[in-house]
Order: C-alpha cells, then sequence, then structure tokens
C-alpha cells in the first residue's frame, strides 16, 4: 500500500474509515482514505454538517496525517505504533499489549442452555480464546470530536486519601483492540499531542515503528500493571446490538470499619445494523459474594441516551461499581427504542468482579 496517504476527516465515528481500508486490502495498491474523490460522498456529507455544528470551517474536511501500512492479520503491533481508531477515528499511538481472555457469547459452544443461577441469567459455556488489547494515548486534537461517542477520561483510579470515594482519572488513555487498529507512519517527530507522548516514547529514526519506549514508560507500566491490566473481555449480541464489557479491579478501601472494594467496568455498545436505534433503559444486578443481590434501573448510562446509527454505530463508556465483599457478578439487559416507538431487550453478558489477591496500595498519582 506503499504511497497511500492517509487523510482523516475531523468528525469522528463513522463506518466509512472500515469500509474504505477493505477496498485498500484488495490486489492494486488503492488509497485508503485520500487523494480527490477517494471520500464517500455520504461521508463528505456528513461531516459537513459535524464540523458546521462545532462551529469549524465547512472547507475543512481532511487533513494529511500519514501514509497507511498493510494491518497485522498475526502477531502484535509494537510499542510507538501510530494508528487511526477504525470505529472512533481519532489517532493515537500504541504503548504497549495486553493479552487478554475474550469470552465471546456469540461464538460459544452449542450447549444446552443452564438453568438460573445466583450468578446470572441463563447461560452457554463459553470458553475464553487470548485476544491482544493495546493501551493506547489519544491525540488530544481529536478528544473534542470523540467526547459524544467515547469518554477520554475513562481510565480511573482510586486516589490515595482519606476520601475512600474519590477517583482520578488520566485524560487522553484507553484501551483499543487489535481488530480496531488502522496503523499508519508519518514523517512528524511528534505525531500524537498528549501531555505523556514525550515522557513516554523518543523518537528513534533507526527503529521501525521510529518512537521507542523510555525508561519512564516501563517504569510506570510495572509500578501501576496491577491497576492497568486487561484480563477478561464479555462479549454478547442481541438482536444486532453487541455489547462489550471489559471489568478492571481498582483496590479497596477501609470505611466506616469495614472493607470496600472497588471496580471499573467499560462497556462498548455497537450497532451491527443499518437501523437506528436509541438506548433508553439500564436494568443491572449486582450480585456479592457476600449474599446480597442488588437491581439498579435508570434512564439512559452516564446521563446520556445515546442513538446508534449506520453512520455513528457506537458508543463506549464506563462506569464504577463497589461491593462489601472480595468478589461479585454483574448482569443485565440495555432496553433499546426503535424509530417506530417500539422496545427491545439487550442482554449485556454476565461478568465477574475478582479483586487481586496480592494486593497492594493504589496509587495516588502517576507513578514514575
Amino acid at each position: 500500500m506503499a504511497g497511500c496517504v492517509a487523510r482523516r476527516a475531523l468528525a469522528v465515528g463513522s463506518r466509512w474509515w472500515s469500509r474504505s481500508l477493505a477496498t485498500a486490502r484488495g490486489s492494486r495498491p488503492l488509497c485508503a482514505v485520500g487523494g480527490a474523490g477517494t471520500l464517500p460522498p455520504v461521508a463528505t456529507a456528513t461531516t459537513r454538517r459535524h464540523l458546521s455544528s462545532r462551529n469549524r470551517a465547512e472547507g475543512k474536511v481532511l487533513e494529511t496525517v500519514g501514509v497507511f501500512e498493510v494491518p497485522k492479520q498475526n502477531g502484535k503491533y509494537e510499542t510507538g505504533q501510530l494508528f487511526l481508531h477504525s470505529v472512533f477515528g481519532y489517532r493515537g499511538v500504541v504503548l504497549f499489549p495486553w493479552q487478554a481472555r475474550l469470552y465471546d457469547r456469540d461464538v460459544a459452544s452449542a450447549a444446552p442452555e443452564k438453568a438460573e443461577n445466583p450468578a446470572g441469567h441463563g447461560s452457554k459455556e463459553v470458553k475464553g480464546k487470548t485476544h491482544t488489547y493495546y493501551q493506547v494515548l489519544i491525540d488530544a486534537r481529536d478528544c473534542p470530536h470523540i467526547s459524544q461517542r467515547s469518554q477520554t477520561e475513562a481510565v480511573t483510579f482510586l486516589a490515595n486519601h482519606d476520601d475512600s470515594r474519590a477517583l482520578y482519572a488520566i485524560p487522553g488513555l484507553d484501551y483499543v483492540s487489535h481488530e480496531d487498529i488502522l496503523p499508519y507512519t508519518s514523517t512528524d517527530q511528534v505525531p500524537i499531542q498528549h501531555e505523556l507522548f514525550e515522557r513516554f516514547l523518543l523518537y528513534d529514526q533507526t527503529k521501525a515503528p521510529p518512537f521507542v519506549a523510555r525508561e519512564t514508560l516501563r517504569a510506570w507500566q510495572e509500578k501501576n500493571h496491577p491497576w492497568l491490566e486487561l484480563s477478561d473481555v464479555h462479549r454478547e449480541t442481541t438482536e444486532n446490538i453487541r455489547v462489550t464489557v471489559i471489568p478492571f479491579y481498582m483496590g479497596m478501601r477501609e470505611a466506616q470499619n469495614s472493607h470496600v472494594y472497588w471496580w471499573r467496568y467499560c462497556i462498548r455498545l455497537e450497532n451491527l445494523d443499518s437501523d437506528v436505534v436509541q438506548l433508553r433503559e439500564r436494568h443491572w444486578r449486582i450480585f456479592s459474594l457476600s449474599g446480597t443481590l442488588e437491581t439498579v434501573r435508570g434512564r439512559g448510562v452516564v446521563g446520556r441516551e445515546p442513538v446508534l446509527s449506520k453512520e455513528q454505530p457506537a458508543f463506549q463508556y464506563s462506569s464504577h461499581v463497589s461491593l462489601q465483599a472480595s468478589s461479585g457478578h454483574m448482569w443485565g439487559t440495555f432496553r433499546f427504542e426503535r424509530p417506530d416507538g417500539s422496545h427491545f431487550d439487550v442482554r449485556i453478558p454476565p461478568f465477574s468482579l475478582e479483586s487481586n489477591k496480592d494486593e497492594k496500595t493504589p496509587p495516588s498519582g502517576l507513578h514514575w
């Protein structure tokens, strides 16, 4: 794909990246998203409409960021790999990989469903398979354009002081699945604008990619490993709405003479169909090892009721849960509304809340 210029629309979140890249994977070296006339007419109109709503000049639709590389079907991307997110469209850079266990209920073995159990709804036997995710930095220039589709301050930590509920976030830090990486190269020595980019990475033109990890990145990864680690991913599709859940253990705090265990969970909703739907309600059930079962109902998620369409098919957010026990389970449903006013429920795959066996004190700030 030599010579193909990667250009990005400033309004992001549509699927045309994937369609264009699929064309580029053919036998001829066609540019993925570049040059005059390669941007689909629908994407052009959508882009301009979104740019207008953000008070951007309508004439500025594309900007050159680099040259596309062929996505890796096998193997992992290295530290310093530049990429575009295939779903949310932002520019980013790979810091390091995580090897997770993906529990995909859509490809579960065709075993008969089990009866209802205390840890969740009736379920199939699901075996996990190894799947690669990446810790990445998001370009700060793109954060305003993805904030309605994906939280840019979703990676949170427990603060280490008297307030047992206090959290802090590292802006522009994300986890990205291998298949969402659209790799590219750039001649810019600082191609990603993020306050940690030059603190974590060093430009070395003799390397490929030409950005190598500084000692500060290795030290930060090692010291914060328990609170960054991604180990389990859960996925399930109902009526063409795919729900992916990634739980993270955050640590334990003492409050009123009891131990409180905290988890963060990241959820991505994807509309795999062309029909427009809107999330209206959430219904959670939270089971604690102490024997309690809590039911939580409410409108939308994180104060929003996102619309999932063909142009903007995905929404991603993070939230938190605390238990007075070292483990538990969560499961539930999201209620969606169709344009005709009818509703349907989408299953949230059940997932475990597990605490680390050899727990250390969670970080009180960025550890270098």
